[in-house]
């Protein structure tokens, strides 16, 4: 990983100003991502190292939030879970997450992007595990730090990423409804407690932003828009969030998170349901499963369509195609799905069970819906070498040219060429005409201790 487009600003304002300063410039100079701006600080302290590790870290904690969460899943239908099989179906989630979209450098790759719009969806998951075992045992020492974590990591989110901010503003906006005690789906207000916490967490943090120095000065400096509501701005917004969902459901392999949910859930009938096992007792009760299983379609559906607001409101005309954002929506739509698979495969599961070849056919099942997911992953295959080829051959030719222009910075030079090495459709110097306006220029000048870059 070598650092572009906003990585430079970010390397030399972490190298410069330390966390606290980069953590101040960010709330009053920039956009009040005070989280954001934190974080930024960490993966940028010691040099580039942090944005080589940091694609790693989100993959390994990623896995074992949804090994995790998909194991509390399986125990709420009545299976056995198997670990080999819960991280075969979180490797393939992520690998859709990653590669199915339009924007798989940034989506992993590019450090800004995934600290502000997949790392939240990490914290997300360990943030609802946590609800889980606070809702639980709220008596315990777990209990008591998971009610007061909510509002803090809640707060967190809110000051790093606003398009993840709403959307699981609204699923636990939604949980919290369904949790009240008298639609008798929650058997207290531990569930409902925690919403609140959340959802207030969010809000405080989202306040904080929005009221910052930095937020006023960037809105300033955006031109006057129509209000969301006027008849034309809406329509507008509508037609983007189409073409938005058009990309989205145009690739086929998001099927594959469905197709692995079936074979999570066969595999888990095999398990469950085999002669001399005793089915677990299910843990919740139907109507609450099936709450649980209703609720991702209206908070992928709002969710996805404010964050199209967002993006048009920040971007403009063009802000839907910024699809490393996309991330906030696609996690819940592809554990949805993965959902719905599991469910499916656990009711085939069960049916299959009671005829006479039933090892046959569970294992057929298996095999052909293993299959459908295989391909799903597998059509991406020849993307990620593109990638893989295109990011290994900048990182030769990034080291070469910085080896020089460190050379000529160390003999006295105060104006050095630099040639733009694009990747993953993200801004190089020279991106304007106007060299008082490229920003990246001047953080790439900032970086190396340069008054001024030129072309070669």
């Amino acid at each position: 990983m070598r650092p572009t487009s906003d990585d430079w600003c970010a390397a030399w304002k972490a190298r410069d100003l330390g966390i606290l300063g980069i953590t101040s410039d960010f709330y009053t100079t920039q956009n009040g991502r005070i989280a954001n701006a934190f974080l930024s600080g960490v993966v940028y302290g010691d040099g580039l190292a942090g944005t080589k590790v940091l694609p790693t870290v989100i993959a390994v904690s990623f896995t074992a939030a949804l090994v995790l969460l998909g194991r509390d899943f399986v125990r709420f239908l009545g299976g056995r879970p198997g670990v080999l099989v819960l991280i075969a179906c979180a490797l393939v989630v992520q690998a859709l997450l990653y590669f199915a979209g339009t924007r798989s450098y940034q989506a992993l790759l590019w450090a800004p992007a995934t600290i502000s719009h997949t790392l939240p969806s990490v914290i997300g998951l360990w943030a609802l595990l946590l609800a889980i075992r606070t809702v639980r045992r709220p008596r315990t020492a777990i209990g008591v730090a998971g009610f007061a974590s909510a509002f803090l990591i809640a707060f967190a989110l809110g000051t790093l990423s606003e398009p993840f901010a709403l959307v699981s503003g609204l699923l636990a906006a939604g949980v919290g409804l369904l949790s009240l005690p008298r639609l008798r789906l929650a058997r207290n207000w531990r569930p409902f407690t925690w919403c609140v916490l959340w959802c207030s967490g969010l809000v405080c943090g989202l306040a904080v932003l929005y009221t910052s120095p930095g937020a006023r000065w960037r809105r300033a400096r955006q031109p006057e828009k129509e209000s969301v509501l006027s008849a034309d701005e809406f329509r507008a917004t509508w037609e983007d969030w189409l073409r938005m969902w058009d990309s989205v459901t145009g690739q086929w392999a998001y099927l594959g998170a469905a197709a692995v949910g079936v074979v999570l859930g066969l595999a888990c009938g095999l398990r469950g349901h085999a002669p001399g096992k005793r089915e677990p007792r299910r843990t919740v009760p139907r109507s609450v499963l099936t709450a649980l299983l209703l609720l991702p379609v209206p908070v992928v559906v709002l969710g996805s369509f404010a964050v199209v607001v967002g993006l048009r409101s920040g971007y403009g005309p063009t802000g839907w195609t910024y699809a490393r954002t996309w991330t906030s929506y696609l996690v819940p739509m592809e554990l949805a799905l993965c959902g719905y698979g599991a469910l499916l495969g656990a009711w085939g599961g069960r049916w299959l069970s009671a005829r006479r070849t039933a090892d046959a056919l569970l294992v057929t099942g298996t095999v052909a819906a293993g299959c459908l997911a295989l391909a799903s992953v597998a059509v991406l295959v020849p993307n990620v070498q593109r990638l893989t080829t295109t990011t290994v051959a900048r990182s030769v030719a990034w080291d070469a040219q910085n080896a020089r222009i460190r050379t000529e910075a160390a003999r006295g030079a105060t104006d050095v060429g630099y040639r733009p090495l694009h990747i993953g459709g993200l801004a190089e110097p020279f991106f304007t005409r106007d060299y008082e306006r490229d920003w990246v220029a001047a953080c790439v000048s900032k970086w190396y201790g340069v008054d001024r870059i030129h072309r070669p």
